[in-house]
C-alpha cells in the first residue's frame, strides 16, 4: 500500500496525516517537533511511504535535512500555494492542515522549494543579525528626534557621525532632556560598534569567496549585496534560465485577467525579501553613483518612457539576471555590450 504523509509543523508539536494513493485517509497522529520523534513516528506509519510533505517555514529546512537523512523522500512545499489551497477549507485546524498537505502531495498539486545548504543558512543568519542591529540603530535615532521635537528642538538633516554631538547640543542646559538622551546615545553607540564589526565580517567573507569576488565586479554590488545574492540563490544550477531569477525574487508585475478585464499591477513581491531589497539598493547605487555601463544606459532609456521608479525596479530585476549569469559562467561584469558580445562569442 503506497501512502503519502503530510506534516503541519509548529514549534512544539507536529500534526501528521497519512493518505493512500487513492485519497483515503489511513492514519492521523501528532508528534513532538524534534527530528528523532518525527522519524520514529513516520517509520511506524502503515504502508510504503512514497513522499513526506511539509510547508516551507522556520523549522522546515532543519527537519527536511533530518528526514532526508533518515531515508524519506521529503518535499518542501511552497508556502503561498499551500496557504491558498488550505484557505478553501471552512474549518482550519492543525489536523486538517496536515490532511490538506498530504492530499496536495498525493495529487501532485504542489511546487517544491529548494532547501538551502548549511553555509547559506549560516550566512542568512548573519545577514539577519545585521538587519536587526541596523534597524535597532535607526529606531533609536528616530526616537531621540521625536523626543526633542516635542520641545521644539529640530535636528534637521545631520550626518550619522555628527548626530550624537547635535543631540547633546540641543539638550544642553536641560537636565531632564540630558538624562533622556544619554542612555539612548550610549545604546546607539554600542549598536553602531557592533554594526561596524558585522560589516568587517562581511568584507572579509566576500574577499575570500571567489563567487562574491566575481559578483562585486558589477558597479553597485558590494560585499553585503554579493553575499545576499549568494546566500539566497545558493545553487545557481536550480534555475533553468537566468531569466527565471526575476519572477522568483518577485520583481515581475502581477497580472489578473478575467474575460475582458486584464490588469497588470505592481511587482508580485514573491520570494526572498532580503534579496529583493539588496537588488533594488544595487540598482539605485548603479543609477546614481556607479560607473556608467550598458545597464545604466538601458535603465535611463526606460526611465524616459516609464519613469525613474519603474526603471529602478526593472534595473534591479535585470541585475539579478546578469549576476546569476556571471555566477554560472564565472565571468566578470562587462561594462559595454561589445565586451559582453565578445565574451559570449569566445
Amino acid at each position: 500500500m503506497k501512502t503519502y504523509i503530510g506534516l503541519d509543523v509548529s514549534l512544539a508539536s507536529t500534526a501528521i496525516c497519512t493518505v493512500r494513493a487513492q485519497g483515503k485517509t489511513v492514519k492521523e497522529t501528532t508528534a513532538v517537533s524534534e527530528p528523532e520523534d518525527l522519524v520514529a513516528t513516520l517509520k511506524a506509519m502503515p504502508g510504503d511511504v512514497v513522499a513526506v510533505g511539509l510547508e516551507a517555514g522556520p523549522l522546515s529546512q532543519w527537519l527536511y535535512r533530518h528526514l532526508t537523512d533518515a531515508g524519506f523522500a521529503t518535499v518542501l512545499m511552497e508556502t503561498r500555494q499551500v496557504k491558498g489551497a488550505l484557505k478553501a477549507m471552512p474549518i482550519k485546524t492543525d489536523r486538517r492542515d496536515a490532511e490538506g498537505i498530504a492530499r496536495l502531495l498525493q495529487m501532485g498539486r504542489f511546487r517544491s522549494v529548494h532547501c538551502k545548504s548549511m553555509s547559506a543558512q549560516e550566512m542568512r543568519a548573519l545577514l539577519s543579525a545585521r538587519k536587526a542591529v541596523q534597524q535597532a540603530t535607526i529606531n533609536l535615532e528616530l526616537s531621540i528626534r521625536d523626543v526633542l521635537r516635542n520641545f521644539g528642538l529640530k535636528m534637521d538633516r545631520v550626518a550619522k557621525g555628527r548626530l550624537e554631538a547635535r543631540v547633546r547640543e540641543l539638550a544642553e542646559g536641560n537636565p531632564m532632556l540630558e538624562a533622556a538622551a544619554n542612555p539612548v546615545l550610549a545604546s546607539r553607540q554600542a549598536l553602531r560598534r557592533e554594526l561596524a564589526g558585522l560589516e568587517k565580517t562581511f568584507r572579509d567573507h566576500a574577499k575570500e569567496d571567489p563567487v562574491c569576488h566575481t559578483l562585486m565586479t558589477m558597479p553597485g554590488v558590494g560585499p553585503v549585496v554579493a553575499l545576499t545574492v549568494k546566500a539566497a540563490i545558493d545553487d545557481p544550477e536550480r534555475f533553468r534560465s537566468s531569466k527565471d531569477v526575476g519572477p522568483w525574487v518577485g520583481l515581475t508585475p502581477r497580472r489578473e485577467q478575467s474575460g475582458e478585464r486584464d490588469i497588470i499591477g505592481e511587482v508580485s513581491r514573491a520570494g526572498d525579501v532580503g534579496l529583493r531589497t539588496a537588488l533594488y539598493q544595487a540598482a539605485t547605487v548603479m543609477l546614481h553613483r556607479g560607473r556608467k555601463n550598458w545597464l545604466t544606459a538601458w535603465a535611463l532609456n526606460v526611465a524616459k518612457l516609464r519613469g525613474k521608479k519603474r526603471a529602478t525596479v526593472a534595473l534591479a530585476r535585470r541585475i539579478g539576471v546578469v549576476l546569476h549569469r556571471m555566477w554560472t559562467d564565472g565571468t566578470d561584469f562587462r561594462f559595454t555590450r561589445e565586451d559582453a558580445a565578445e565574451a559570449a562569442a569566445a
